[in-house]
């Protein structure tokens, strides 16, 4: 299983300090969809310029125009992209044309999709995504008795490749292994913590 940190800050500075410190424990770097908005496109060549063995993951959440914008973040660098997995179909199947133009992978976002999720998970690995993310978002964590274990029994009965973020903590990570993830997402647990480098270590060193 691959670890992602999610680098939800504001500034391409601040993303390239977390990115810094984390790099020699992750298999992958998320660009926040606030830092992509703050920054623009430019974020993404910068993160790869400085990184360029990690996978860069522009979190773009597309919901309309599927090809274009995820061209346009491919373009930049990145390696994967996301695009909603609520959107049309048609935006799913745009992202993913343009993710085989440039031999690289799309991922279908579910945040949001609440109802008949593992459905919907089903319906867009069939559009040719390399994965899922089956992720809840800090609203939806903020929530009386939200727990990841929804998210977890979801990607079990999915039966596809898919990727887990929402929440994900040092005391859930072997959790979301045995699940069967492809990708740990973990944000606040890096990027709140006093060292950012040594809770990137340990979640690392708790995947077996």
């Amino acid at each position: 299983m691959k670890l992602q940190v999610a680098l939800d800050v504001a500034t391409l500075e601040d993303a390239l300090t977390l990115a810094r410190q984390t790099a020699d424990y992750v298999d992958i770097l998320e660009l926040g969809t606030p830092l992509i908005k703050a920054e623009g496109l430019d974020a993404i060549k910068a993160i790869k310029a400085a990184h360029p063995d990690k996978l860069v993951f522009a979190d773009m959440k597309t919901a309309d125009a599927g090809e274009l914008e995820a061209d346009l973040a491919f373009a930049a660098g990145a390696d994967l992209v996301t695009v909603m997995g609520a959107a049309d179909d048609d935006t799913v199947r745009g992202a993913v044309a343009a993710g085989r133009k440039h031999g690289k992978d799309v991922v279908a976002d579910m945040i949001t999709v609440v109802a008949d999720r593992v459905a919907r998970i089903r319906e867009v690995s069939k559009m040719g995504v390399s994965f899922v993310e089956i992720h809840a978002g800090l609203d939806e964590q903020a929530k009386p008795g939200y727990t990841i274990q929804t998210l977890l029994d979801d990607g079990r009965q999915a039966g596809v490749p898919f990727s887990i973020a929402g929440g994900i903590k040092a005391e859930s990570i072997a959790a979301v292994q045995d699940a069967g993830a492809t990708v740990a997402v973990a944000g606040g647990a890096i990027y709140s913590a006093k060292d950012p480098a040594a809770a990137a270590k340990n979640l690392k060193s708790l995947i077996r």
